[in-house]
């Protein structure tokens, strides 16, 4: 295990490291204050976003630089929602999906997956197994962000799933450290599930 990650890092600039382990820790901070539905979230990721876009700029993964661009604008707007508030309380609060946001999720999900492949087609004429995992990935992403800036319930269980398939998908790549922050993103998105269950079970939205 020691080996795999020292061997990944071996031909890697040091100011590389450096900015991968700023994002670790800005990374399970960003997950741990979601989870806690502390508006701290947003700026806190916005810094592991903004750096982790970059890392994946240098090493030219379209589709993982994209979705981070996204953290990155959404997480804006995340932040101006969950500050919003009436007579002191928080405008919006954690719920469901309906009919209508889970259409709109599939919605995003297949936009996203549509527009980040016609991209890699431009940079990228003959896409690895890789790529199209990454493709599939950035639609659950995609659609997650979307749902955590609306508070939804359902965006940890896309967190969750997409999570598990990042970690093997990074560790492919040879990003070890960001291979372990996923590992972490999944236990602290199974343990945020729980957690705004609960909240949405003991404080209905109101009708």
């Amino acid at each position: 295990m020691t080996e795999f990650f020292l061997d990944a890092y071996r031909d890697t600039p040091l100011f590389v490291i450096v900015l991968e382990a700023i994002t670790f820790v800005f990374g399970i901070a960003s997950v741990y204050l979601a989870k806690k539905e502390n508006i701290w979230v947003y700026p806190t990721g916005l810094i592991a976003t903004t750096i982790t876009a970059y890392l994946f700029y240098r090493a030219q993964y379209v589709g993982d630089l994209l979705v981070n661009v996204y953290y990155s604008v959404m997480s804006i707007y995340g932040w101006y929602l969950w500050a919003l508030k009436k007579e002191g309380t928080p405008v919006v609060r954690i719920s469901r999906t309906d009919t209508r946001e889970k259409l709109t999720g599939v919605g995003v999900f297949v936009f996203t997956i549509v527009v980040i492949f016609a991209i890699y087609k431009v940079f990228l004429p003959k896409l690895g197994t890789d790529n199209y995992i990454d493709l599939f990935v950035s639609g659950i992403f995609f659609t997650a962000m979307w749902y955590m800036a609306r508070k939804k319930l359902e965006n940890w269980t896309l967190w969750i799933i997409g999570d598990l398939i990042a970690v093997p998908l990074y560790a492919y790549r040879g990003y070890g450290i960001l291979a372990l922050e996923y590992v972490f993103f999944t236990i602290l998105a199974v343990m945020a599930y729980l957690a705004w269950r609960k909240t949405l079970s003991n404080n209905p939205p109101i009708q």
